[in-house]
This record gives structure tokens, C-alpha cells and sequence, in this order.
């Protein structure tokens, strides 16, 4: 190209020495427009050819490098802005944390469906029988190291229930079943076998060390009654519902305590409804079977409350909306406030927040008579007077107060040590039943000094678990240790003398610190209510002093901390599934 440039750059002068012969202008003008077209293509195919200056030249007389500009074919991009690359990296981290996430959940899944082979069980170890399936009995086998013991579970429920989420089942935001762990499936991923009998413990016999067991499902066999030896026993049966005497409260109230109760309140719940949208019925009669009666102003009645109002104000009020107006809520509690256990703020939040949802709270209010369609109460004003009300009901819901099982009545009435309790079974720092030696109470049967709630029941099953794991370790090595100085002297097919004698002293070093054992003590985590409108409060242990909050963010904590409390991955996915059902297509309204 160079050279075809030159030959032409050549012919020019030929040609304009030729044209002072003949030339003319249109000639001279052709001749001009040829040049430029051919130099300026030589001069792009140079530039394409030529190597880029590089950015950098090293300076042959000092060594240093000097920087010189480069230039590019074209116009560079743009970098992308600080906010553009920080929405890409997060939304990187989402979707690897997400597929993290899925992943972990399908190989928990994948244990949970194919648990490992368990060990039979060894005749010459002692025999543990844990009476209840409820927190604390739970807690104490999710921990327990059963190669150490034969275990037996008695219980006529053949499940775990989250009880801190019932108040949920009640109105259809939570299937029941979302909340159930099957016991058998808790025992089948204990590394030793452990056997379990659906069956109520009837009576404990301490003397002889025999716990009598009766069948009470509705199909029976041959068998109905036997008796199960134990060598330690664990009495986790939990309390049952106190009516304080009251006349009627049996009869005619609906108790929060079990999952029958709940599917019994949401019956119940529909038939009010449904019987008030009846043909023809009367005002007042409408009036009374819209109006819901809450008796207890605990944790458990608040979020029930909570949730009842919920479900008529977001489900209710759109398909049955000619009966609406007539829905009301009244909690009635003893005390002067709801919500004893949390602190002031929390509370005047509560009951500031119940009043904007137009749920009636009367405190210092009892209750002395229920029948079928009323509530007989007495109020004391704030002058000291009193005042007997009676009012109508389409459902009561009675959730206060706990009283005392038969089973542990009858092993109170056998222990002499046990004559001056009335509440449960008196225990020592240790849970150990005083009177007894092999006995131990956990939850709501025994009387520690703590207050009956599931927060209570797990840490005392978790610190049983560490005590009998600790036992059995220094049985071990107690049996260790004797075996060792029984064989000191004998050189011939045992341990040399002195080697006995260093793992010996190892071993009492071991028993030592093993043997100091902390009595339990309970350390309080907090406590959380949901309060209805999206909106939960929360009394919750930080550093050295309590964080006391309420409100949209603390209801997203709430849900939060209860997911995370469920007992499996196969509870979190149920009960997260039902969340988002009931929040896409509302609360299922069936009877059934």
C-alpha cells in the first residue's frame, strides 16, 4: 500500500508536467480527488497496522518507567455506579444464600427420611422410664445419650406439641398437624433403641419401683393394664386445667391446652357464626352468640384474643359481612393487668393497642358462675366496691391456671416428705423428688421455684439429660477405676503396675470434675406475645438488662423466633407454608 502510494504521489508531477502541454481544468480536479481518496486510505490502513503505543516506556538513561497515554478505537463504557454494583452483589448473596439455604434444608430432609441403624438394647443396663411427651420430657430425650440406659417413654399422647403456637390452630392460620412432631420419629433417631407406650401412668409404686400403665384409646386389645419396673424414673406429665372450683367452668368453657381443644374452639368458632346468620334469629341472640369471652390474661388468652380478632376483622367480616358489626371480644382477667409477666410499657402497649382493636379488657375481675349462655363475675371498682355483672357468651375460652394430675396426687400421697406440698412435686436444686432417691419431677408437675412455662420445662429436661450423662460417664469410670486397683498386682495378662497407676489417678482427676455438678438454675431468655394487627411485644434478656419492645418489627422477630423454635426442619416448613396459605388466600372458614 505504501508503495502504490508513492507511485501515485510519482505520477503527479508526470501528469501536471504533461498538462503544461494540454490540461484542463476538469482533468486537474479528477486528478485531485484521486490523491486524497488514496491517501487517506493509506493513512487508515497505516494507522490499523501500526502497533498501539503501550502505556507504559521505560526511560533508557534513568530506568524509570514513564507513562503515556493510550488511545483506544473507540469510546470507553461507563463503569457502573457505587449503588448499581452494590444491588448486584446483593442480589448475588440472595440467591447463593437462598440455593445455600434449599440445599442444607434437602439433606436435613434427607437424614430425617433415612436415620442410621440404632443398638439394641443391653439387659445389664439400668432401666429409665420418662412418663410425658411434653417440653420437658422432650428436651431431656433430645439430649439423653441412650447407650448409656434402657429407655422407656410412657405417654398417652404420641406426640411433641409446640404449644406456643396452638393459639394459631384456633382460627386456621396453623394446621394443627404443622405444629406435631410424631415421638416415635424423635426416638428413631436416638443412636440406642429406645421403646415407647402409648398409655397413661395410672400409679407410681416408689417402694417397689413399678410404674402401673393402662391402655384409654378408644381400640383396645386383650392387655388394657400392666406394670413396668424401673431402675430411675423421670414424672414429666405436666398439670392438667384448674377451674379453681368454679361451678360450670368444666361443663360448659373451652380449655387451650392440647390440639383437641384447639379443633374443638374452631368448631365452636363457625357454629356461633353460622347459627347467628340463621333465618330470622333475634338481635339479642345474635348479639350473644357473636360475643367471645377470653378468661385468662396470660400470654396464651392475649394471643388468642389476638388472633380471634384477627380472624373475624381479615376473613370474616368479607364472606359473612351482615353479622360482622356484632362480633366482640372481652378478655377478663383477675389481676390488675394483662400480661403480668412483662414490664409496664409492654403492657399499657398491650392494652393501648387492644382498645384501638376494640377488644374489652375488664381487669380485677372474677369469675363466679358459668352456665350454658352466661358469665356471673364480680368487679372490683377503683373505690374498693364490688359489682356482680352477668354477661352473655357465644363461646367462653377458659386459659388460666393449672392443677395437679391423678398420677402425681397418688405418688404425693405415698412419699411422707411430700405431705405439705398442694402445687406439685416438691424438688430439691438437683429435680430430684424429695423423699426419694431415683425419682425426678421436670415441667409443670414439679415445684422448683419457677414459674410453670415451657421456657422452664426445657431447660430443666436439658439439665436432666447433662446430669444422667454425667452419671453414667462416672459409673463407667468408678467401674474403671475398681477394675484397675483389683488387677494392680497382677503383671501376667493385665495392665503393667504402673500404667494402672497413671490411668488410675487420670481417671479420680475425671471423676472429680465430673462429679461437680451445678444444681439447675434457670436462666430467663425472655418472653414474647403476639397482641393481634400485626403486632407482637417482646421481653427479651439483652446483656445485662431486659430489651422491652413492641410493634410491626417485634411481631417479624416473634414469628421469627417461633420458627426458629419449632422442634424440626419438617415443623419450619409446615408451619412457614401455612403463614404464607393463610396470607394469600385467607383463613379456611370450614367447620370441619
Amino acid at each position: 500500500m505504501a508503495q502504490s502510494t508513492r507511485a501515485v504521489a510519482s505520477m503527479v508531477p508526470s501528469a501536471a508536467i504533461a498538462g503544461r502541454i494540454a490540461v484542463t481544468p476538469s482533468a486537474r480536479l479528477a486528478a485531485t480527488r484521486a490523491f486524497s481518496h488514496v491517501s487517506r486510505t493509506a493513512r487508515t490502513a497505516s494507522l490499523r497496522l501500526a502497533p498501539r503505543p503501550s502505556a507504559s516506556l521505560k526511560l533508557n538513561t534513568t530506568g524509570r518507567i514513564a507513562f503515556r497515554r493510550a488511545y483506544a478505537d473507540e469510546a470507553p463504557r461507563p463503569k457502573p455506579g457505587k449503588l448499581r454494583r452494590t444491588f448486584r452483589w446483593v442480589w448475588r448473596a440472595t440467591y447463593l444464600s437462598v440455593a445455600g439455604l434449599l440445599g442444607y434444608t434437602c439433606y436435613v430432609i434427607y437424614l430425617d427420611r433415612h436415620p442410621a441403624e440404632q443398638k439394641a438394647r443391653d439387659p445389664n443396663k439400668k432401666t429409665l422410664v420418662i412418663l410425658g411427651t411434653g417440653w420437658a420430657s422432650v428436651s431431656l430425650l433430645k439430649k439423653l445419650d441412650t447407650e448409656n440406659y434402657n429407655v422407656v417413654v410412657v405417654s398417652p399422647r404420641n406426640y411433641f406439641l409446640f404449644t406456643p403456637l396452638l393459639p394459631s390452630c384456633t382460627t386456621g392460620t396453623i394446621e394443627h398437624r404443622s405444629i406435631m412432631e410424631p415421638i416415635r420419629s424423635i426416638l428413631r433417631h436416638k443412636r440406642a433403641s429406645v421403646q415407647y407406650y402409648e398409655a397413661e401412668a395410672s400409679s407410681v409404686d416408689p417402694d417397689r419401683k413399678v410404674v402401673k400403665i393402662t391402655d384409654n384409646s378408644e381400640v383396645k386389645g386383650a392387655t388394657v393394664e400392666t406394670e413396668i419396673p424401673y431402675d430411675m424414673l423421670v414424672v414429666g406429665v405436666g398439670a392438667e386445667n384448674a377451674t379453681f372450683g368454679i361451678p360450670g367452668v368444666r361443663e360448659h368453657s373451652c380449655f387451650l391446652k392440647e390440639i383437641g381443644d384447639a379443633q374443638h374452639i374452631r368448631k365452636k368458632i363457625m357454629d356461633c357464626v353460622e347459627t347467628a346468620a340463621f333465618k330470622d334469629q333475634s338481635n339479642e341472640e345474635v348479639n350473644r352468640l357473636m360475643h367471645m369471652v377470653v378468661v385468662g390474661g396470660g400470654p396464651t388468652g392475649v394471643e388468642f384474643a389476638g388472633e380471634l380478632q384477627d380472624f373475624f376483622e381479615e376473613d370474616i367480616k368479607k364472606l359473612v359481612p351482615e353479622i360482622s358489626p356484632r362480633f366482640k371480644v372481652t378478655l377478663i382477667e383477675a389481676l390488675p393487668n394483662v400480661l403480668p409477666s412483662f414490664s409496664k410499657q409492654l403492657i399499657d402497649y398491650t392494652e393501648n393497642t387492644f382498645r384501638e382493636e376494640k377488644i374489652d379488657i375488664m381487669t380485677k375481675t372474677m369469675v363466679k358462675n358459668v352456665t350454658k349462655d352466661t358469665v356471673e363475675a364480680e368487679i372490683t371498682k377503683p373505690d374498693g366496691s364490688k359489682e356482680l355483672i352477668v354477661i352473655p357468651y357465644g363461646l367462653l375460652v377458659w386459659a388460666t391456671g393449672n392443677a395437679v394430675r391423678p398420677v402425681v396426687r397418688d405418688l404425693m400421697a405415698k412419699i411422707p416428705a411430700q405431705k405439705d406440698s398442694r402445687r406439685g412435686l416438691a424438688v430439691n436444686p438437683y429435680l430430684v423428688v424429695q423423699g426419694t432417691r431415683d425419682i425426678w419431677a421436670i415441667g409443670d408437675c414439679a415445684v422448683a421455684g419457677y414459674a410453670p412455662t415451657a421456657q422452664v420445662a426445657a431447660q430443666e429436661g436439658n439439665f436432666l439429660a447433662h446430669l444422667f450423662n454425667t452419671m453414667a460417664r462416672t459409673e463407667a469410670q468408678e467401674a474403671r477405676i475398681q477394675e484397675l486397683s483389683s488387677n494392680l498386682n497382677l503383671v501376667q495378662g493385665g495392665t503393667p503396675p504402673a500404667e494402672a497407676a497413671q490411668e488410675i489417678e487420670a481417671l479420680e482427676r475425671q471423676l472429680k470434675k465430673i462429679r461437680n455438678v451445678k444444681p439447675f438454675r434457670y436462666t430467663h431468655q425472655g418472653s414474647l406475645a403476639y397482641i393481634g394487627s400485626e403486632k407482637a411485644v417482646a421481653d427479651v434478656s439483652w446483656w445485662n438488662g431486659n430489651l422491652a419492645t413492641g410493634g410491626s418489627l417485634t411481631y417479624l422477630f416473634w414469628r421469627s423466633a417461633y420458627l426458629s423454635m419449632c422442634f424440626s426442619t419438617r415443623n419450619r416448613v409446615l408451619v412457614l407454608l401455612d403463614w404464607l396459605k393463610s396470607k394469600a388466600f385467607g383463613r379456611d372458614i370450614s367447620r370441619e
